[in-house]
């Protein structure tokens, strides 16, 4: 839990950071950045002993949709919609994590999907202000094919885990940024003009940040959580970021925020958290107070 909440907090500023400062850079040159320098960065720790093929080609492939198809459909999206718009509609997130669980194992748990149900609602009440949505019906399929291949790739990834409890997580994790490189590497170079392609010292220093902290750290550090938590905690916890985004713009952009409801949404996500049955979070440990 502990480990969802912290990546939470960095990715609450990647929205705002991609659409202003990195909207006019080609969408699937931004993605295979992104994942290029995050599988960089764990490259030095990849040790394949014990990894078997079969193991191996799923790992990439689970890469290949979670970061890969994901990072293409949400940096394209944010070419039709505004970045408040994506945060919106990816309020379907936990509801396609709960289902797409239990299809795997064939039930339908109602706790935890009416958990996921009600971190919708949460977030809903501190994203939504009567705003008109009008945006483009691409954008919002966009959102849409974003929000599925990040919930497939947690819920393979978790799967996979359980199926290898041998395997180290920081061992293998180039595989999965080394799948997604190679699905946004191809969507990169047939769109990029190299002859007027140019990056100014912001936009660099963005990508840095984007690539090596929030996806590098942070999709590992996500996928880490994800092993360790139920289903439903780990729906719900994939709304945690759309109220701390409004927190972001608040207290470090200065924009205007309705606290109230910024505060019963908070309240409602929590409640959503102890519904879903991790609620060992909220039981006093011995020793303290």
């Amino acid at each position: 839990m502990p480990l969802l909440l912290l990546v939470s907090f960095i990715w609450a500023f990647s929205p705002g950071l991609t659409k202003g400062l990195l909207i006019g850079v080609d969408s699937g040159f931004t993605a295979a950045a992104r994942v290029g320098l995050a599988c960089l960065v764990f490259l030095p720790f990849l040790r394949l002993r014990g990894v078997t093929a079969r193991t191996g080609f799923a790992l990439a492939g689970i890469g290949a949709v979670q970061f890969g198809l994901m990072y293409l459909a949400y940096n394209e999206a944010l070419r039709h919609l505004q970045s408040y718009e994506v945060a919106l509609f990816t309020l379907t997130t936990p509801i396609l994590v709960t289902l797409l669980a239990d299809a795997f194992d064939g039930t339908l748990r109602m706790r935890a999907l009416l958990a996921a149900l009600l971190a919708v609602v949460g977030a809903g009440v501190v994203t939504v202000r009567n705003i008109a949505i009008d945006s483009t019906i691409i954008g919002i399929v966009l959102v849409q094919l974003s929000n599925a291949a990040f919930a497939l790739g947690q819920v393979c990834y978790r799967r996979v885990r359980a199926q290898n409890p041998g395997l180290a997580d920081q061992q293998v994790f180039a595989l999965l940024y080394a799948g997604a490189f190679a699905v946004t590497v191809p969507f990169a170079l047939a769109h990029l003009d190299f002859a007027t392609f140019a990056l100014n010292p912001r936009q660099t220093r963005t990508l840095l940040y984007l690539g090596v902290i929030a996806s590098g750290l942070g999709f590992f550090l996500w996928n880490v959580g994800a092993t360790r938590v139920a289903s439903g905690t780990l729906a719900v916890m994939n709304n945690a970021k759309i109220p701390l985004m409004v927190a972001c713009s608040l207290l470090i952009f200065g924009e205007s925020a309705n606290l109230p409801r910024l505060f019963l949404g908070g309240g409602l996500m929590v409640l959503a958290v102890w519904l879903a049955g991790d609620r060992r979070m909220f039981r006093p440990r011995r020793g303290t107070k």
